[in-house]
């Protein structure tokens, strides 16, 4: 046993401390697998006390470290760089209050994110942020990455949605952060989407929200991508508002429906439109009505209403196992993240598909459409060094042409490793000067996920 394992045996037991270089090679990447890295070791803590004994000796050792929940991120942000201690989260996932008059919840961030709407369902309220991961991804994971999801078009991200926040400081210092119903720095909302650089949180204080009184659920089939893109932003541009507005392109749709996940879409659709409303029951009626006239004015072959709350969860099994479905397409796959303006979809989907001709690529699309936020993914094999250089040449060539449409890097996922070179694209010296003194002020040492969110040694001093 070495010192370093030894010591941390001594803080949280030997058995929750793994050094075998067969284990440790689990969680050499995230769901990014492109990026890989393994571990020094990896420490599994179950309260905000381990954790903060476990950063205080990495500090004192000068140990970097790194916190994880389910490894579903998508950016290589939980990848162990510079021989990082992985310190997992996962068992911290106790449900610590609910408030049901102030319509709040704490919680410790190894949670799923699912766990906590299931938890609250009988009393008429949701926890609102719900990634496609939603059934494994943890709240931590969120906290770090400001994660989206369907539903946040309508409600917004996980930024939105915590209150407070218990924080584990680089140095092993246990800190309250609040959000702005307090005067002063929303500390709380610097912190998330912070990517685990400002230290690792521990417990959150999350805002419910109550569960409408109706939901209509709407399928459109469209016969290009143009029209659906078109489809899209006439919805917007009307004022309808729908709580979700999802597209599938032809290579999703026949992914989901060839896997467990399948829901009946149509086979032949070069897209579909996945737009769900929610309100108050005459509001939703009217709108799904006025969607449905929207949809077949811009060429919509049929919509579909989803009639029973089964007919429902199965389009919304199909949405969110996409991901999983592309695995039967190549071995591997590249989940790209970038931000465009709505009405650029048509020439910026285009564009993407002529990327993927000219490196020869398989690439699907399957992306938040109404506010923009574009998934492109590219299958591929890892084993073909000539096939991965191609991929990340893509990658690049889609990250460009998405900033040169008024759009940015990232919408959810984060910049983790994946994205830091790209940072240039949008932001100027001053501002990554800025962000690297900020970072500096929680983080001094660096020690906190290094290599990550922002380049290293921009600020000299602050």
């Amino acid at each position: 046993m070495t010192e370093l394992q030894a010591v941390l045996s001594s803080i949280v037991g030997k058995k929750h401390v793994i050094c075998d270089p067969a284990e440790l090679l689990v969680y050499e990447s995230d769901g990014l697998t492109i990026h890989r890295a393994t571990p020094r070791a990896v420490v599994f803590v179950t309260s905000t006390l381990e954790v903060s004994r476990v950063v205080a000796c990495l500090h004192e050792h000068n140990i970097p470290f790194v916190a994880r929940g389910a490894g579903t991120g998508l950016s290589g942000g939980a990848v162990p760089l510079s021989q990082a201690v992985i310190i997992e989260m996962s068992k911290m996932r106790r449900i610590l209050d609910i408030n049901y008059v102030d319509r709040t919840a704490v919680v410790e961030t190894g949670l799923v994110n699912i766990e906590l709407s299931r938890a609250i369902e009988s009393s008429g309220l949701f926890y609102a942020p719900d990634p496609s991961s939603q059934t494994v991804c943890t709240i931590g994971g969120n906290i770090a990455e400001n994660a989206g999801g369907p539903h946040c078009l309508k409600y917004g991200p996980t930024v939105n949605h915590v209150l407070a926040l218990k924080v584990v400081l680089p140095n092993g210092q246990i800190v309250e952060l609040s959000g702005t119903e307090h005067f002063g720095y929303d500390l709380a909302g610097l912190f998330v989407g912070s990517e685990g650089t400002l230290g690792i949180a521990t417990e959150a204080t999350l805002r419910l929200t109550p569960l409408p009184e109706a939901i209509r659920t709407l399928l459109a089939d469209f016969p290009t991508t143009t029209a659906a893109s078109q489809a899209v932003s006439t919805i917007i541009s009307s004022g309808i508002l729908p709580a979700a507005l999802e597209m599938m392109d032809f290579v999703t749709i026949n992914a989901v429906e060839d896997s467990v996940y399948a829901a009946g879409l149509p086979r032949d659709a070069a897209a579909v439109l996945i737009i769900e409303l929610d309100g108050e029951q005459a509001e939703v009626t009217e709108q799904a009505e006025a969607v449905t006239a929207i949809c077949r004015s811009k060429g919509s072959r049929e919509v579909k209403l989803a009639v029973t709350p089964q007919e429902r969860a199965k389009v919304w099994a199909g949405r969110k196992g996409a991901f999983g479905a592309m695995g039967r397409i190549r071995p591997n796959l590249m989940v790209q993240d970038a931000v465009i303006p709505r009405s650029r979809l048509p020439e910026v989907l285009d564009e993407i598909y002529r990327i993927a001709e000219r490196y020869q690529l398989c690439i699907s699309n399957v992306f938040h459409a109404g506010d923009g936020n574009l998934h492109p993914n590219i299958s591929y094999d890892g084993r073909d060094a000539d096939e991965v250089k191609r991929v990340k040449q893509a990658c690049e060539e889609i990250m460009r042409l998405c900033v040169n449409q008024g759009g940015s890097i990232t919408g959810e996922h984060g910049v983790g490793m994946d994205k830091l070179d790209y940072l240039p694209l949008i932001f100027t010296e001053d501002d990554l000067h800025v962000m690297a003194c900020i970072r500096t002020c929680f983080n001094p040492q660096g020690l906190a996920n290094p290599g990550k969110t922002i380049p290293m040694l921009r600020c000299k001093a602050y």
